[in-house]
């Protein structure tokens, strides 16, 4: 039989073979997170014909003749390229802006993907689209993470709720007016809080002796201090530069004494009630941060994100998922933004990387390649039909 057919068989098989990959491609064009793949052919083993000969005195030497017994698969490699951003201005949706993946538990293993459109499942647990748990690691409870322990389920526990904050230090702020009357008493009041969260009401009153002296009265209901603050002759240099009432250093560095100005207020505060869960967002590192009913926030986990030294050497495991290989190189897990892996934006999805207009390139060429090669056959075919002929 001739060889020119089992050369165009195979080349029948790879063309298919590169067709069912350009198909599967041009399928997945609005596919989240796709990578287009791409097919690499290589010729079989050829035949030898005659050998090569090494030069002598009286002759040249003579190159080897072969001849090629067609074509097959060698590769099907997968394209790592990032694809464009589609905005959906959800809070959940999430983008990695680089190398990476994100990591998902799916049926006791461990899932890597691109699809950043998450949701919750009935135990508040971060879940993809197939289900796949987001791993990461949780905050303890007060909001520090250890980015150097095992990596767990990432939940957000709606019902939590955040301790309350004592008050240990309430600041002053603003000018107390040296030009006004000896009956002149400016007064401010913040809530500051117990160790229980409980609220009480801190008033602080000053009342003009003299020109740089001011007596002060401060009082939270349960503890009073008084004391006199004196500046210096051109207003500045408060003294004290602090005061302490039931167990709150009140910072008075901050006053000045001007003439024609009386703008005592308070400039910050700690301290905070006890507070629930309301709200959470991400950040582009991958820490979810809880925002609670009292105006507090903290953390509540980070995201783990996961690289390999050949993402190439991945096993494609459907729903968009990869799972790791003995050629992929063991995973690294780290941080978005951290080493090589790229930071998240928040409220974006990444597309597929399929480009459309080289894909049905593509086609064209797997098309004219599986006639190309269907002609072979056929004119092997011819050719056999005449060798039997000639017998008649």
């Amino acid at each position: 039989m001739l060889r020119s057919l089992y050369s165009g068989i195979s080349g029948l098989r790879a063309n298919q073979t590169m067709m069912d990959v350009v198909g599967n491609n041009i399928a997945n064009v609005n596919t989240t997170g796709f990578k287009a793949s791409n097919t690499v052919f290589q010729d079989t083993l050829s035949q030898l014909v005659q050998g090569a000969s090494a030069p002598s005195a009286g002759r040249g030497g003579t190159n080897p003749s072969q001849i090629g017994l067609g074509v097959r698969v060698a590769a099907i490699t997968t394209n790592f390229n990032p694809g464009a951003a589609q905005s959906t201005g959800r809070g959940a949706d999430l983008m990695i802006q680089g190398d990476g993946f994100f990591v998902e538990r799916l049926n006791g293993q461990n899932v890597y993907t691109r699809n950043g459109a998450l949701g919750f499942d009935a135990n508040g647990r971060l879940v993809g689209p197939d289900g796949g748990i987001l791993q990461g690691w949780m905050a303890d409870t007060n909001g520090n993470i250890n980015v150097n322990g095992a990596v767990t389920d990432l939940s957000i526990p709606i019902a939590s709720t955040i301790q309350p904050q004592a008050t240990s230090t309430v600041q002053l702020s603003g000018n107390l007016p040296a030009d006004g009357s000896l009956t002149t008493s400016p007064q401010t009041s913040v809530d500051v809080y117990d160790a229980q969260g409980k609220a009480r009401s801190l008033n602080a009153t000053f009342t003009r002796t003299s020109a740089t002296t001011w007596d002060i009265t401060m009082t939270d209901g349960t503890a009073t201090s008084t004391g006199t603050l004196t500046f210096a002759a051109d207003g500045s240099a408060p003294n004290p530069a602090s005061m302490t009432v039931g167990g709150v250093a009140v910072d008075l560095s901050n006053l000045t004494g001007y003439s024609g100005l009386s703008t005592l207020a308070v400039a910050k505060a700690d301290g905070a009630e006890a507070g629930t869960l309301q709200g959470f967002m991400f950040g582009a590192d991958g820490v979810v941060t809880g925002t609670f009913s009292n105006g507090q926030t903290k953390a509540l986990g980070q995201l783990a994100m996961a690289t390999f030294a050949n993402p190439n050497g991945l096993i494609k495991g459907g729903a968009s998922g990869y799972l790791a290989s003995s050629n992929s190189g063991l995973v690294q897990l780290g941080t978005p933004g951290s080493g090589s892996r790229g930071a998240l934006a928040v409220g974006a999805l990444e597309m597929s990387n399929v480009d459309l207009a080289a894909e049905f390139t593509n086609l064209i060429v797997a098309q004219r390649g599986f006639q190309a090669n269907s002609r072979i056959i056929t004119a092997g075919d011819e050719i056999l039909q005449d060798l039997v002929n000639i017998k008649r």
